[in-house]
């Protein structure tokens, strides 16, 4: 269920990434003190897709409250933004996959990849509960991620290049970083 729920949340906002952005300023205190976001220099706070995905957990899960989300994008290539963040979490690099060379421990920060129309699909139903009407035959091509695992105080962070706007039904090449616990 946690898989579903990652690939939901970490789908809708990939696919809605420039539904409203603005600067970081504008998220001052709105987000508990007791959990930290570490922001990729550079990057802008999205205000509107974080709702949004805040909307969609509240739609996938009625009676628990949203947790606490922060959603950003960037510029930077998607190795620079993960790379950041790893160290910035103590984990040294990031593994070149989720079995670390068949690792029988899965590493704290591997990279993945993934199909953009499959995860479009995937979130279909909530899409459609929030009213957004998507063209999913545009949602064409693979993308490639990363997932960092969460620290004491710290959000798990999921980092993804390209990704799929729902809101105007395109590919964009911009690296989007997800923090929810």
């Amino acid at each position: 269920m946690q898989k579903l729920s990652s690939a939901l949340i970490v789908a809708l906002a990939v696919a809605l990434t420039f539904g409203g952005c603005q600067n970081e300023k504008s998220r001052e205190g709105a987000e508990p003190s007791s959990f930290s976001f570490p922001m990729y220099p550079g990057s802008r706070y999205l205000a509107r897709l974080t709702e949004l995905v805040k909307q969609a957990h509240v739609i996938n899960k009625p009676d628990e409250p949203a947790p606490p989300t922060a959603i950003y994008d960037t510029d930077a290539q998607l190795e620079s933004v993960a790379e950041f963040y790893a160290k910035a979490y103590g984990y040294g690099r990031v593994a070149p996959d989720a079995t670390n060379n068949l690792s029988a421990a899965k590493p704290a920060a591997y990279y993945r990849g993934g199909d953009l129309h499959s995860d479009v699909v995937a979130i279909q139903p909530v899409l459609k509960k929030m009213n957004l009407k998507v063209d999913t035959s545009k949602a064409l091509g693979k993308y490639r991620a990363a997932e960092i695992d969460a620290r004491p105080n710290r959000p798990r962070i999921t980092i993804q290049r390209p990704y799929f706007d729902v809101t105007t039904s395109q590919v964009v090449d911009r690296t989007i970083i997800l923090m929810a616990p």
